[in-house]
């Protein structure tokens, strides 16, 4: 019998071995290899806040956000420490609802007391209901000052505002509850994460 005609034959006379061949085992040090690679996924670890002391004023929550390219302070909490007139700036402010919102100025070198350190911070001030929760946002230029390291595995902010002064660690993570959240537009700003995606100079207006 020719040699081609005797390939297809034992083809099907080992159909059962070629099966088996299809099948990879892997031995016990492989697959160990393989799972060892791979991270365990974790859960949504929500929001970092940090508590803080403006004059005789002690709160718990300040939201931490990298988003956030400003210090965020509402209008009625502006009132109540009674600081200065805030200066006209034409900054506009993009909300979470997309909708744009024009602050009542911008309060400068406001001192606020973290732990041991004390910071100089210019707040923006907007005409936003307070939200019992988070009362002021701390964005990326605080964080910045600050010198802060955030440990989002650990739940953990490192402040360094001077190496002389040491740290300043942080374990508190707050959790907002959903069926707590407010779905007022202008609230999103506070409740969802603050998300302040841009702040852009306003365009002057100019007559036709």
């Amino acid at each position: 019998m020719p040699k081609h005609t005797k390939f297809p034959k034992s083809l099907l006379s080992n159909k059962s071995r070629l099966e088996e061949a299809c099948t990879v085992t892997m031995n016990e040090r492989c697959s160990t290899a393989l799972l060892n690679k791979l991270p365990l996924k974790e859960k949504d670890l929500w929001s970092f806040t940090i508590p803080y002391d403006i004059g005789n004023l002690h709160i718990d929550n300040a939201l931490a956000d990298l988003r956030a390219s400003i210090t965020l302070m509402p209008y009625s909490m502006y009132e109540k420490l009674g600081l200065c007139k805030p200066k006209t700036t034409r900054m506009s402010l993009e909300l979470a609802d997309r909708s744009i919102q024009y602050p009542q100025g911008i309060v400068e070198n406001v001192l606020i007391k973290v732990d041991k350190f004390v910071l100089s911070i210019n707040f923006v001030i907007l005409d936003i209901r307070e939200d019992s929760k988070i009362l002021i946002i701390l964005g990326r230029p605080f964080l910045a000052t600050a010198r802060a390291m955030i440990d989002v595995f650990n739940k953990k902010i490192t402040l360094r505002v001077k190496d002389d002064k040491g740290s300043s660690k942080f374990r508190l993570l707050q959790r907002i509850k959903r069926k707590q959240r407010s779905h007022a537009p202008t609230e999103l700003l506070l409740t969802e994460g603050c998300r302040l995606d841009y702040a852009t100079p306003q365009q002057p207006y100019k007559d036709a």
